[in-house]
């Protein structure tokens, strides 16, 4: 691939709980920098940044009786890591499920934006990252990967989810260098 058709950076579950809170892990800590370098240069080529934003109901999301309380509405394990600079020209997306698309505004967004191409980002490659993917390819998007700014709980769960996504949906994961050349 040499130019990425109509691309928009989504940013997955990049928040205070899943980087340092509840859900928090050294692998999620070890991607922020790479993920701020990445969303700094896309915003300077023009490229959207939506932020697809774990944001539940305490007591009523299925998913915390699975994780636990984590990313509930109004709280700042809620909110964006500040070294990502959320700004006025990013979009944020709320969801209170897997992936960024279910019963959000995302894919109305996307399609207002023109974006033909997703540059999924954040967190886990094989859970939300990986629900976020499948949808986005089911509604005709193409779905690429920023390696250096994705992560999961482990190792095993990170290749093994870069390979689900290149396997089941054609997703190539190039580095940021690769996908800035690209934008």
């Amino acid at each position: 691939m040499n130019k990425l058709n109509k691309p928009a950076i989504l940013v997955v579950d990049m928040l205070n709980d899943f980087v340092t809170g509840s859900l928090g892990c050294d692998r999620a800590r070890e991607i922020v920098p790479a993920t701020a370098a990445l969303l700094d240069a896309a915003r300077e080529h023009d490229v959207p940044v939506i932020f697809c934003n774990d944001c539940h109901i305490k007591g009523i999301d299925r998913e915390l009786t699975i994780w636990g309380d984590h990313a509930i509405k109004g709280t700042p394990g809620a909110d964006v890591i500040p070294e990502l600079n959320l700004c006025d020209k990013d979009y944020v997306v709320p969801k209170r499920r897997y992936s960024g698309f279910f019963q959000t505004d995302l894919d109305i967004l996307l399609k207002e934006l023109g974006v033909q191409t997703v540059i999924i980002t954040g967190l886990h490659t094989h859970m939300c990252c990986r629900h976020t993917s499948a949808d986005a390819f089911c509604l005709g998007y193409d779905v690429v990967v920023a390696k250096e700014a994705t992560n999961s709980f482990t190792e095993e769960d990170y290749q093994g989810g870069l390979a689900y996504l290149k396997t089941c949906y054609g997703a190539d994961a190039y580095t940021n260098e690769e996908l800035i050349k690209m934008f």
